[in-house]
C-alpha cells in the first residue's frame, strides 16, 4: 500500500497561498490521505520583546504581528494592558476603536475575496475586489497616515481624533460602495463556475469545529457561533451585533459568511458614527501594571484572538502573549484535507484563509 503512495509539497511560495507555510501532501492516486503542516519559517520572537520594551513601547510591537489585521492587534494588546492597570478608556475611543478594526475587516475580507477568485483564475473578479479595497486603504492613509494602520492606538485610547467631516466621508464612501459590492458579490454567491469548485467541497460538521477547535468564518459556516464580538469589548453590543452563520459547512459556506461580513460591517460603522459622542480619545497614562494578570479576546478578521498580559511592577510585563486564529486553524486544516481530492486542495486552504504572519509572531 504505501508503495502506492506519493508526496506532493504544497507552498511555501504556491501561487494560492503566497504565505511561508509548506504542506506535505501524501495521496494515492488523487486522493489526499494527509496532509502534513510545516510552519516556523518565519519566526520574529515577538513576544521576547517585552524583556526590552516597557508597555507602552510593546503597543508598538503587537501591532506588527500582523500586516492585514495590525490595528486589530493593537487594541487587543492596549485593551488587556488597560484592564490589568484598571484603565477606563473614553467613550469617543472605544467607539472609534469599533469603526477601524471593522474597516479592517473589510479590507481582509476583501483582499481574501480577490485571491479566492485568482485561485480560480477569475482575474477580472479579483481586480474588482482590490480596486474596492483600495477605497478602505485610502481611507486608513488620509485617517490615520499610512495604509497599514500603525501607532494609531495607544495605552489609554487613540493617539488622534477623527474628525466630524471625515467621519462623514467614510460613510459616503461606504455608501457608495455598497452598490458595487453587491455586483461583485452576487458572481461569488451565483456564478455556476464559482460554485462548481465550492459548493459540497470541504465539509466540516459543527462536531469537527467543536472537537478541534477552529474559530472565525471558518466555524461560522458550520454553523458555530463563536463570535466574540458577542462578548463586552467594543461598541457591538449597543449596535445590535448578531453574528452571521451558514451551516451547510463547505467551502461556498465559508465564502458566504465572510461576504455577509462585509455588509454587516457596513451598517456597523455607518451605525456606530452616527451614535460616536463627542469627547476627549484619550487620557493620561501614569504609574506602572500592577503585580497580576490580564486576558482580552477579540475577533479579527479571521477569528479570535487571545491576548495575555502578566504585570510585576514595573515597567516591563513580565509576559505578553498572543494566539492569533490561524494557531487555532490549522488542525481542522490538516483535518479538512483528508480524503479530498488533489484539485481540491487550493479551495480548501483558501477558505481557512491561514495568515502565517500571525501565527510566526
Amino acid at each position: 500500500m504505501m508503495g502506492k503512495r506519493t508526496i506532493i509539497p504544497f507552498g511555501p511560495q504556491h501561487p494560492a497561498l503566497p504565505e511561508p507555510i509548506h504542506l506535505d501532501l501524501e495521496l494515492e492516486d488523487e486522493k489526499v490521505i494527509r496532509a502534513i503542516p510545516s510552519i516556523g519559517y518565519v519566526h520574529r520572537g515577538l513576544e521576547k520583546l517585552v524583556e526590552h520594551n516597557d508597555y507602552q513601547l510593546m503597543c508598538f510591537v503587537m501591532e506588527r504581528v500582523c500586516g492585514i489585521c495590525s490595528f486589530g492587534h493593537s487594541w487587543g494588546y492596549a485593551a488587556a494592558v488597560e484592564g490589568l492597570m484598571d484603565i477606563k478608556v473614553p467613550e469617543r475611543a472605544e467607539h472609534l476603536r469599533t469603526i477601524f478594526h471593522e474597516l479592517s475587516r473589510i479590507h481582509s475580507h476583501l483582499l481574501w475575496l480577490g485571491l479566492l477568485a485568482d485561485a480560480m483564475g477569475f482575474e477580472s473578479l479579483f481586480m474588482n475586489c482590490w480596486r474596492l479595497r483600495e477605497a478602505i486603504l485610502d481611507i486608513f492613509e488620509k485617517s490615520t497616515g499610512g495604509r497599514v494602520i500603525l501607532s494609531f492606538t495607544r495605552i489609554g485610547g487613540q493617539f488622534k481624533d477623527i474628525s466630524k467631516e471625515s467621519l462623514a466621508e467614510i460613510v459616503a464612501i461606504l455608501e457608495n460602495m455598497r452598490k458595487e459590492l453587491s455586483v461583485i458579490t452576487n458572481v461569488f454567491l451565483e456564478d455556476a463556475s464559482v460554485k462548481n469548485r465550492m459548493c459540497g467541497v470541504g465539509k466540516l460538521s459543527k462536531e469537527d469545529i467543536m472537537k478541534l477547535g477552529a474559530t472565525g468564518p471558518t466555524a461560522r459556516g458550520s454553523g458555530v457561533n463563536n463570535d466574540v464580538r458577542c462578548l463586552d469589548l467594543g461598541k457591538y453590543k449597543e449596535l445590535g451585533f448578531k453574528p452571521i452563520l451558514e451551516t451547510d459547512g463547505d467551502c461556498y459556506a465559508r465564502c458566504k459568511v465572510r461576504v455577509r461580513e462585509v455588509f454587516q460591517s457596513i451598517d456597523l460603522i455607518i451605525k456606530d458614527i452616527e451614535n460616536i459622542p463627542e469627547g476627549p480619545v484619550n487620557i493620561p497614562v501614569k504609574g506602572m501594571p500592577p503585580v497580576g494578570e490580564f486576558i482580552v479576546r477579540i475577533e479579527q478578521p479571521r477569528g479570535e484572538a487571545f491576548y495575555y498580559v502578566k504585570g510585576n511592577g514595573t515597567k516591563y510585563l513580565d509576559r505578553a502573549r498572543v494566539r492569533t486564529p490561524t494557531n487555532a486553524n490549522i488542525p481542522i486544516l490538516v483535518k479538512v484535507l483528508q480524503g479530498c481530492d488533489l484539485n481540491d486542495v487550493t479551495m480548501m486552504v483558501m477558505t481557512i484563509d491561514p495568515c502565517i504572519s500571525c501565527t510566526e509572531r
